[in-house]
Formats: C-alpha cells, sequence, structure tokens
C-alpha cells in the first residue's frame, strides 16, 4: 500500500440542492434533509487538516430564500470554503440572476489559486446556458443557439440543464494552464458540470475541454458535481471525478477528503461516496 504525507489535502462535496420543498420520491431526492447532511459533514471535516472544502454547484434547488438557510449552515466550517453555482443555483427570479455568484462570496466567476504549489482552476460552466440569463441578454441568445446546434447533431448532452462556457473564459483557462505548466505547477480544475467519460449531464462542447487538457499534460484531475449518480474517468493523464449529490436519498450522506500525492490521489469517501486511489 503506498504510503507518505500528501502534499495537500481538501475537502469535496457537491449538489446539497437545499429548498424548504417537499421530497422529489421518484429521483429520491430529499430537499429539506441536506442541511442536516451538511451539518454532519461538516463536523467530520471539521476534525480534518484541509487546506480547504470545495462545494461544487447546485447548493439550493430554487429560490432565493434558499440561500440564507444552506449559507448559515457553512458558518460553521473552520475550513476555507470555496463556492461555486451550479444550474438549480439560477433558479430565482430574473432581477436576482445577477446576485448568485456575489451570494457564494466568489471572488469572479471562474478564477484561480494556488495552495500548497497546486494551481486550482474554477471554471463556470453556467456562462453559456438558458437560466444563467434574462431571455432578453444577447449570452441567452448564443446559448438556445449552441443548445439547438448539438440537438441537429444528435448530442447526448443537448438538454437546457447544462450549459457551456465562452470564448473568453477558454482563452483565459488556456492561459492559466500555459502559466501553470512554466511554473512546473500540476492542476486541479473544478467545475459543476463533467466532461468525461461522455453523459447526458456533461458541459456543452466539453471536449475542447478535455482536449486542452490533454494538449497541456499537467492538469492531473477535473473534480465536479451535476451527475448525482456520479462517474469516474480517465483521458490522456487526466483523472476525471464525478461526486455523488447530496440531496439524493433520505438519510445517506456523501462528500469526500481528497488527497494529493507526488504519485497518485487518494479520495477518502464518506457516505456514498467511493474511496478511489488513482495513480498519476
Amino acid at each position: 500500500m503506498p504510503s507518505g504525507k500528501p502534499l495537500l489535502r481538501f475537502g469535496v462535496l457537491t449538489d446539497p440542492q437545499y429548498a424548504d420543498a417537499e421530497p422529489w420520491l421518484e429521483m429520491d431526492r430529499h430537499y429539506r434533509n441536506s442541511l442536516d447532511k451538511l451539518r454532519e459533514a461538516i463536523v467530520v471535516l471539521n476534525g480534518e487538516d484541509l487546506a480547504f472544502v470545495v462545494t461544487l454547484g447546485d447548493l439550493v434547488d430554487r429560490g432565493w430564500e434558499s440561500f440564507d438557510p444552506v449559507l448559515s449552515v457553512y458558518g460553521s466550517l473552520r475550513h476555507e470554503s470555496i463556492l461555486m453555482p451550479g444550474n438549480h443555483d439560477f433558479l430565482v427570479s430574473p432581477e436576482r440572476l445577477d446576485d448568485v455568484r456575489g451570494k457564494l462570496g466568489m471572488p469572479a466567476a471562474w478564477h484561480d489559486f494556488s495552495r500548497g504549489g497546486v494551481r486550482f482552476v474554477v471554471v463556470d460552466g453556467n456562462e453559456v446556458s438558458l437560466f444563467s440569463t434574462p431571455d432578453d441578454h444577447p449570452r441567452h441568445a448564443e446559448a438556445q443557439n449552441r443548445l439547438d446546434a448539438l440537438v441537429a447533431a444528435g448530442a447526448i448532452n443537448a438538454r437546457e440543464w447544462n450549459g457551456g462556457i465562452g470564448e473568453e473564459q477558454f482563452a483565459w483557462l488556456s492561459s492559466v494552464l500555459e502559466r501553470a505548466r512554466a511554473a512546473d505547477e500540476k492542476v486541479v480544475v473544478m467545475g459543476h458540470y463533467p466532461l468525461h467519460p461522455e453523459n447526458e449531464h456533461n458541459l456543452w462542447d466539453g471536449e475542447r475541454l478535455t482536449e486542452l487538457f490533454e494538449h497541456s499534460g499537467n492538469v492531473i484531475a477535473y473534480l465536479n458535481g451535476h451527475n448525482h449518480a456520479g462517474n469516474l474517468g480517465r483521458h490522456g493523464s487526466t483523472w476525471y471525478v464525478n461526486f455523488r449529490g447530496m440531496v439524493d436519498t433520505e438519510r445517506q450522506n456523501t462528500f469526500a477528503v481528497v488527497e494529493l500525492h507526488a504519485d497518485r490521489i487518494e479520495i477518502v469517501g464518506h457516505g456514498r461516496e467511493e474511496s478511489r486511489t488513482l495513480p498519476l
């Protein structure tokens, strides 16, 4: 069994999708129960030595009024909290759409930071979507055009609850990876939408990102939520880890601690989340 102290440890959870709403039993989603699951996860994560805890989107299921109850639970987290929105976080009134990222305390819609010599990158797959902007916004028309093209091509992920990234963000991501490569930094990219393997939940035109990561050669992992069932794949030298959704099941929790080692990634799963050893 490989041993040795990890370079870095951080916590991961995704898709609490809290709402003061009755459960959707057909999908096994129990919205109110996510507050207790979050509290339970935070107690465990507070007992760990972590650089930060990241939530990979969908803090709420719907409604601006859902944010305060769930964000108040995060107040007991002793670690740095990194939040990002998913598609459900934009199911608010149109005048609130521009406030979502600020409510989550994000420095920008997409951004990067360094911890323990590793470059972390947060991408925003909601940028070009049918839900993140009002109907009369230019990006809404761009999203409809992109979705129409995917439908015409028979794409499995041609779904209105997915999204994509624009050219400015793609160019920014390319430059971040290039700078990281020049600095000999390993990179972990984090977003809401899966990229690989092929799945109906995947980011629109996500193949551009998997090709970019393969070309860059320094992206060791891409971490995401959105597909509540979870998933795992590898393309080139990048592991693609889809964490399971917290809102699913009445009582079972799901979250993880990720350990980055020089030669591998260790995922220590809790509840429904699997533990894995991913060699680099």
